[in-house]
């Protein structure tokens, strides 16, 4: 039995209806798909950048905090530095007291004539010469003169030789030395130098450390004191 063309337009707009559902239907579902594509990929992209920012910032309080360390490390060795400089210029200061008081073993000219004494013996044995020039201060030479036979005769006492002493009389020790005497022999290629300011380098050199402990105390990061 024909259909009439109402019911034809019916199955037509029922059809269209199903069609266009279907359609809708389709359109949500992919609407659906892609949104959450769409989150998946941006919580993809999010973490990716979210990880390189955390990088980025712990990379650089990583560096900032090198950074506080080398910094710490310099205040640290420049404040050593300072605290060293403050130390040696003290040490400096307590020996260059030494050197004058030293100077004023001069005024006693009975104990000043045994130091002589003392210094030109101590280097006679070390130079073991026959003809000896000693180098004096100007206002000592008188002094050192009247010592020479004295010297002479402990000497030979000592070493059963016979020496010559003069004393130099084109050359003197510099006024503002604090006393003591040159030796010179082998027309003057060998040198002894007895001064005062000699003496108490050479004693300075070995007593720094002990003079170091008695001002500041001993260093507990040092193993060995020679």
């Amino acid at each position: 039995m024909a259909l009439s063309d109402v019911d034809v337009q019916k199955q037509i707009k029922h059809m269209m209806a199903f069609i266009e559902q279907e359609a809708n239907e389709k359109a949500e579902e992919i609407d659906a798909k892609a949104e959450e594509e769409f989150n998946i990929e941006k919580g993809r992209l999010v973490q990716q950048q979210r990880l390189k920012i955390m990088e980025y910032y712990e990379k650089k309080e990583k560096q900032v905090e090198l950074q506080k360390k080398i910094q710490s490390s310099n205040m640290l060795n420049q404040a050593r530095l300072k605290v060293l400089k403050v130390r040696e210029d003290h040490v400096r200061t307590v020996l260059e007291e030494a050197r004058k008081r030293l100077g004023q073993v001069t005024n006693d000219q009975g104990k000043y004539s045994q130091i002589l004494e003392s210094l030109i013996l101590q280097g006679l044995y070390q130079l073991f010469e026959k003809d000896v020039t000693i180098r004096v201060r100007p206002q000592d030479r008188e002094l050192v003169k009247s010592i020479i036979p004295t010297v002479t005769n402990k000497y030979k006492d000592a070493t059963g030789k016979d020496i010559h002493l003069k004393i130099d009389d084109e050359i003197h020790l510099s006024q503002e030395t604090t006393g003591g005497i040159d030796l010179l022999a082998q027309k003057n290629k060998i040198k002894i130098s007895n001064t005062m300011e000699a003496r108490l380098e050479l004693i300075s050199q070995q007593l720094v450390p002990q003079i170091r402990t008695a001002l500041f105390g001993r260093n507990v990061n040092r193993k060995f004191t020679d």
